[in-house]
């Protein structure tokens, strides 16, 4: 493997941890990359790229591999519960492209990370290591030492400028190295599907994304036409006992309402009990980083998906780290001004997420005001809302940033 940057470790090959990869690798970077997994996998169906995300991903030469594989849906609709007609259709398309500098799409997640593998594969300076057993990382005044137990058994020992965990909700590297918290289970549980393309045009617009509203629980909906498939992801609450049970339910079990919801009887009749369970859990730990250690993503920062942005900040984690690492002199300086500048603004979206799922779930009386301020604001109130999260650029111009020097290498052994 060759590079002619400083060396960094990246627990695990999801999406936060591969485009962090990308983005060191083209500063010259050595990047080794650790999976448990025998190969990439990502867990989940639905994935929504907002614009503030895909200016990164364009930057990192993958614009038109997501174009062909993503879809860009016209708006979102708005359904209360009970309603044949959304409340309102919030504007997508190309004035999203028109106001932030690049369009809002929805693909598969699998999708996603099949290209971001793909193009890790093309660098000569990215070592993807999969089916690692353990890792063990000391952190010093040089640097870090890694110590990695492979799949065949054998181990290898570096040195490295930088460890990143990129490893998720329950990362070994924030509990087992940084001495972090464990993740928190937030009470709910998305139940997630993919149903043929047509299998919900009787009730929704085969162009648009639904966003369909109930007494304590909501559906998000969104087509992928690239795998002629129709994503929902349908939140509720479960209590621990049975979330994490032995035998937990099949299908969603949703508290008795007294009116019927056509979209929602349509979908839990398509789906049948097929659905996919996953207790949602999530992370707050004030410590993201400690000498040259530090977390990107859910590792960091897991959260409530109803702003739809928890891969977006991965992302944009990954767009602010990786320079600060090609840069500054010690890697404990480029991880702290990361943290910094990190943390006020996923502190931010966190905040911007609870507050939706709050609204989402509303019982009537209530709904009243919220239909009336969403219908208020008129369908492009939400750019103008959201200017500040999609218009946000975290790395303006990236190649201003000067590579380092070709380093002694670090042979592996």
């Amino acid at each position: 493997m060759s590079g002619n940057g400083r060396t960094v470790y990246i627990a695990g090959a999801g999406i936060a941890g591969m485009t962090l990869a990308l983005a060191l690798a083209k500063f010259g970077a050595t990047v080794v990359v650790l999976e448990k997994r025998d190969a990439v996998q990502e867990v989940g169906a639905g994935l929504q790229l907002s614009p503030n995300a895909r200016k990164i991903l364009n930057r990192l030469g993958l614009d038109r591999a997501i174009a062909a594989r993503a879809f860009e849906p016209a708006g979102i609709d708005v359904y209360p519960y009970g309603a044949t007609q959304p409340l309102i259709t919030l504007e997508l398309g190309d004035i999203v492209e028109q106001q932030f500098g690049a369009p809002y799409a929805v693909m598969h997640r699998a999708d996603l990370a099949d290209l971001l593998y793909k193009a890790c594969k093309r660098f000569a300076n990215i070592d993807m290591l999969f089916g690692v057993r353990a890792y063990d990382v000391v952190s010093h005044a040089r640097g870090v030492s890694v110590t990695v137990d492979e799949a065949d058994g054998k181990s290898r020992s570096a040195r490295a400028f930088a460890f990143i965990g990129a490893d998720g909700v329950n990362s070994r590297t924030r509990t087992g190295i940084l001495m972090g918290p464990e993740a928190t289970y937030s009470g709910m549980v998305a139940w997630r599907i993919t149903l043929p393309q047509n299998a919900l045009d009787r009730v929704l617009a085969p162009n648009r994304t639904g966003l369909l509203w109930g007494p304590g629980y909501h559906a998000v909906t969104y087509p992928l036409p690239y795998r002629q498939q129709v994503n929902i992801a349908l939140f509720a609450k479960v209590k621990e006992q049975l979330a994490f049970g032995e035998n937990p339910p099949r299908a969603p079990e949703l508290p008795w309402a007294a009116r019927k919801s056509r979209q929602f009887d349509v979908i839990r009749e398509a789906a049948g009990n097929d659905w996919g369970y996953w207790p949602m859990s999530t992370v707050a730990t004030p410590t993201w980083t400690e000498g040259g250690v530090g977390l990107i993503g859910d590792a960091a920062h897991a959260m409530m998906p109803f702003q739809a942005q928890g891969a977006v900040m991965a992302i944009e984690d990954a767009a602010i780290l990786a320079p600060l690492l090609m840069t500054e002199a010690e890697a404990e300086t480029a991880l702290k001004r990361y943290a910094a500048l990190r943390q006020p603004r996923v502190d931010r979206v966190r905040k911007l997420s609870n507050s939706n799922g709050f609204a989402f779930h509303l019982e009537w009386p209530f709904t009243l005001a919220r239909n009336a301020v969403v219908k208020l604001q008129g369908t492009r109130g939400h750019l103008k809302r959201l200017s500040w999260l999609y218009g946000y650029d975290a790395a303006p111009d990236p190649d201003t940033v000067p590579a380092l020097p070709r380093p002694p290498r670090q042979d592996v052994h």
